[in-house]
């Protein structure tokens, strides 16, 4: 404000001066009236010139001029500087925070007051089937058509969540979706979605691992109640007593040897994956599968007497030893022979392997004979208490739960397991081991690996 009286007072001077020296005191005043029009106008141009470059905003335009409209651009620049970075900094945040739910493994959706749709993150995108460039403003309720969702939405009790379904969802592989709307700001709606069907397959499984279990020894406790009562009021004879002990303890094996699976099982579940550190040797685990095999044998084909023909070519396992837990990897190997025989009928052949494989892994496989499985249970083979057959697995003494321990010590060892069967022609199962797992044992001759034909290496392929 100074600067801008001294100046206009210097103008004054400056044209008097002029005027005195032209005309003295006529020349004076009018040169005073010129001066002062004079500056009154380059002031009006000086402001008209921030005006321009208030309305254009650009901070980096501003006009370089002194005075007190320079002061003024210079606040006015330093204001649009901050306002510009407040804007950038908000800009910022906002987008942290759409990226930020964008990550989210919930769906989000955020609608207006009339139930259009202002920004949904791509988690939701894939749940309902939107498009979040081309379904922004529209309505909610023109996209989801599900029942249970327009009643829910139409109610506005917003206190619960509703399950139903995905767009991805089949009859063979159903998706279900956990929707919950929240009232905010004036009338607003934001929409979670979140995908349950993970748990209500574990719910599932729960009930169904509750109700298998309670079946599995349910029925050797009615049979074993059902001998007690008969050897308390019945006056046997010593054979037939004899029988019904006999039967007796058969029903208590077979709960004991649930139980004993579904600990094998729990311990899996519940304790570290074995290290790198502890070795066992092959050759003494497969012997040890060998004489399950032949006792095992001995016993389901005794009725018939046909015996199994059982083979076992283990000769590039001996000096081989495998990192891992003895009593998985034993409970593992053995479950795979002891359901081939099972279920092989007698005279049948049963033929189990451990042969390297080309690029240093190993694999330990086991072929039957049996009636094979149909295509459709394949998959749910290493579910527990799955059976293809429910009557052949008790008359075999099955549990249902045999492979998927073996799913489970597979896992834990970070191995593959691979089934093939056709009906009618018999089963393979095989488990490959990774190179990392195994070694030659101390003093051992080198196995050379064998020549893998075309149909091995098509099946390392498929294993790999």
């Amino acid at each position: 404000m100074t600067f801008r009286f001294l100046s206009f007072v210097g103008a004054q001077l400056l044209a008097g001066a002029l005027g005195w020296a032209l005309a003295e005191w006529l020349g004076a005043s009018m040169a005073v009236v010129v001066g002062t029009w004079v500056w009154f106008l380059l002031d009006v141009w000086r402001g008209l010139q921030v005006r321009r470059w208030l309305r254009k905003g650009d901070a980096n335009a501003a006009p370089n001029i002194g005075g007190l409209w320079g002061e003024v651009s210079d606040r006015a620049r330093r204001l649009l500087r901050q306002e510009a970075k407040k804007a950038l900094d908000s800009e910022q945040r906002l987008q942290d925070f759409l990226a930020a739910i964008q990550a989210s493994p919930n769906g989000v959706v955020l609608l207006d007051p009339e139930g259009h749709i202002e920004w949904c993150n791509q988690t939701a995108a894939e749940h309902f089937g939107f498009d979040p460039q081309r379904d922004l403003l529209q309505s909610i309720g023109n996209l989801l058509r599900e029942p249970v969702f327009a009643a829910y939405y139409a109610s506005r009790d917003y206190s619960h969540d509703i399950i139903m379904s995905g767009r991805d969802s089949t009859l063979s592989r159903p998706v279900r979706l956990s929707v919950h709307l929240h009232a905010y700001g004036e009338g607003r709606r934001l929409l979670l979605s979140r995908d349950v069907t993970a748990l209500d397959q574990a719910d599932a499984m729960r009930r169904d691992f509750v109700a298998n279990v309670s079946h599995e020894i349910r029925t050797p406790l009615t049979v074993l109640s059902g001998f007690i009562e008969t050897l308390q009021t019945l006056n046997l004879e010593p054979q037939e007593r004899q029988h019904y002990l006999s039967l007796m303890a058969q029903q208590g094996s077979r709960m004991q040897t649930v139980v004993n699976d579904l600990l094998t099982l729990s311990r899996l579940e519940g304790s570290p994956a074995p290290g790198l550190n502890d070795w066992q040797p092959v050759g003494a685990l497969l012997q040890h599968c060998e004489q399950e095999a032949l006792a095992l044998s001995n016993v389901v084909t005794a009725h018939s007497g046909r015996r199994h023909q059982i083979h076992f070519d283990v000769s590039h396992a001996l000096g081989m030893d495998l990192a891992g837990s003895h009593s998985e990897l034993q409970s593992a190997l053995s479950n795979l022979i002891s359901n081939a025989v099972r279920y092989t009928p007698g005279g049948g052949s049963i033929q189990v392997a451990w042969r390297v494989l080309p690029d240093g892994r190993a694999e330990f496989e086991v072929r039957d004979t049996g009636p094979g499985i149909a295509p459709e249970h394949i998959p749910r083979l290493t579910e527990r208490f799955y059976r293809v057959d429910r009557s052949r697995s008790r008359e075999t003494g099955g549990t249902g739960l045999g492979l998927a321990i073996v799913k489970h010590v597979v896992q834990r060892h970070g191995a593959q397991l691979l089934i093939e069967s056709s009906l009618g022609v018999g089963s393979r199962f095989a488990i490959t081991f990774p190179a990392n797992r195994l070694r030659r044992a101390a003093g051992a001759l080198p196995v050379t690996a064998p020549v893998a034909s075309p149909a091995a290496e098509a099946r390392t392929k498929a294993l790999a």
